[in-house]
C-alpha cells in the first residue's frame, strides 16, 4: 500500500522505522549520544553526506527522525527538525533564517515569549518587528518594508483565541516574497494545515496537545526543505535539538492524537456554550462559537475548534485572580493541553511582563481568563467553573 495514501489516523500510528532484527512492535528507545562506523571509508562517507546516516543524536536520531516523519506526513510538509522546547524552535527557526538589518512583520497576538524576542532580544542583533492589528487583516501590507523578510502569525491566537485567515496571510506572503511562518500550536496538524493555505514553515510546541499529557517538552519545524535545511545547520552547531526519550514518547502521543482531539473540542465546545450563558461573563471566545467574529474562517480552514476557550469575567482583575482562587477541579497552571483541565489568567501570569496598553492592544483584558479544556467528564469541569464564577 502506498503510505501517502493513508488516512491521518494510520499516519500516525503506522508512520514508523523499520523494524529491527527482534521484530518489535513497538518502536524501541535509541538512547544513545553516538553511532559506530564500520571503517574509515564508512565513517568519511557518512560524514560527506550526513542525510543518510546517523552520526550523532544532537544531530540526528531514530527516535527524533520518526517523529519528525511523522509530523511531516500530517502537516504535507517536505522536512524538519525537532526541538528541546516549542520556544526552542520559534527562536531556532528565525535565528536560522534572519540576518542583521532584516525586518519581521507579525500579528499583535503571538505567546509572550515569543513577544519578548521580538521586542526585548532581535532588536539587540538589527533585527526588528512591526505588529500588525489581527483584527484589521488590510493593514498587514501596509506594515511591509524593503527588508522584510519573514511574514509570522499564530492561529488561533494565545491567548485570545482569535482567527487569523491563513489564505490571506499566504497570498501576502506570495505577493511580496516573504518566509511565511505558522505557530500551528493551539490547533495541531489534526485541525489544520497551514501548508495547505501558503505557509512555507510550521512550528508546534510538542509540550502541549501534541504530547497531551504534561509530560515532556519539545518543538518541532517542519516545512520547505531548502528551508529546514539552514535551520538543521545552525540548530546541528548550537545544540537544541530534542532528546530521544522525548521524541519517543511524543511520537507514541501522535498515535491517539485524532482521538484526543476529537474529545478535547466536543468538551470545549460544551464549556463556552455554558459560559456564552452566564450572567458574570462579559464575553466568550472559541473558535466553532457562532458569536466568534472569525467564525466563518474557522469553519474554513479547521476541521474543529480546538480545546482552548477565552473569556472575560465581569469585574476586572479581582474577579479574575478571585475566580482562581475558587477553582476546585481544574487545575491552575501556565501550560496547556493536557488531558487534564487547565485555567489561567493571563494579565497575572503569562502576559504579565506586558505593559497594561501592550496587554490590550491584542485584547488581553485584566478579566481574561483562558482554559484548556481536558478530557474529563465534561459536566464536572462545567461545575467547578460555575461554582467558582458563583
Amino acid at each position: 500500500m502506498n503510505k501517502q495514501e493513508f488516512g491521518f489516523e494510520t499516519q500516525a500510528i503506522r508512520n514508523q522505522l523499520e523494524r529491527t532484527q527482534y521484530l518489535e512492535h513497538s518502536v524501541p528507545l535509541y538512547l544513545t549520544s553516538s553511532f559506530v562506523f564500520e571503517d574509515a571509508e564508512d565513517m568519511r562517507a557518512s560524514f560527506a553526506d550526513e542525510k543518510d546516516r546517523n552520526i550523532y543524536s544532537r544531530y540526528s536520531n531514530p527516535n527524533t527522525d520518526e517523529f519528525i516523519d511523522k509530523i511531516c506526513a500530517m502537516e504535507g510538509a517536505a522536512s524538519g527538525f525537532a526541538f528541546a522546547s516549542g520556544m526552542a524552535a520559534v527562536y531556532s527557526t528565525l535565528a536560522a533564517l534572519l540576518n542583521s538589518g532584516d525586518h519581521i512583520v507579525s500579528a499583535s497576538s503571538v505567546f509572550g515569549a515569543t513577544h519578548s524576542l521580538f521586542i526585548n532580544y532581535f532588536p539587540k542583533w538589527g533585527i526588528e518587528t512591526t505588529y500588525f492589528d489581527i483584527n484589521k487583516p488590510e493593514t498587514i501590507e501596509g506594515c511591509i518594508k524593503t527588508n522584510t523578510k519573514i511574514l509570522f502569525a499564530e492561529s488561533p491566537t494565545n491567548p485570545g483565541v482569535d482567527i487569523i485567515d491563513l489564505e490571506l496571510l499566504g497570498a501576502i506572503a506570495k505577493k511580496h516574497d516573504l518566509i511565511l511562518i505558522i505557530d500551528n500550536c493551539f490547533a495541531t496538524p489534526y485541525l489544520q494545515q497551514p501548508i495547505k493555505w501558503g505557509a512555507h514553515l510550521v512550528i508546534h510546541s510538542a509540550t502541549k496537545l501534541i504530547d497531551g499529557q504534561g509530560r515532556v517538552l519539545g518543538g518541532i519545524t517542519v516545512g520547505d526543505d531548502e528551508l529546514i535545511q539552514k535551520i538543521y545547520l545552525f540548530s546541528r552547531l548550537t545544540g537544541p535539538s530534542l532528546s530521544p526519550f522525548n521524541a519517543w514518547v511524543l511520537s507514541k502521543s501522535l498515535e491517539t492524537l485524532a482521538v484526543r482531539l476529537d474529545r478535547h473540542c466536543e468538551n470545549a465546545l460544551k464549556v463556552a456554550e455554558f459560559l456564552e450563558q452566564h450572567p458574570k461573563v462579559n464575553t466568550v471566545k472559541y473558535p466553532f462559537l457562532k458569536s466568534h467574529p472569525q467564525y466563518e474562517i474557522a469553519q474554513k480552514q479547521m476541521k474543529l475548534g480546538g480545546n482552548i476557550v477565552a473569556f472575560e469575567i465581569k469585574g476586572g482583575l479581582e474577579a479574575g485572580r478571585a475566580f482562581l482562587d475558587k477553582i476546585q477541579l481544574c487545575s491552575l497552571s501556565p501550560n496547556l493541553g493536557d488531558t487534564r483541565t487547565i485555567v489561567t489568567h493571563p494579565a497575572s501570569t503569562t502576559h504579565s511582563k506586558l505593559t497594561v496598553e501592550e496587554r490590550l492592544a491584542v485584547s488581553i483584558t485584566d478579566g481574561l481568563v483562558r482554559i484548556s479544556v481536558g478530557l474529563e467528564t465534561v459536566i464536572d469541569v462545567i461545575t467547578d467553573l460555575e461554582q467558582a464564577l458563583a
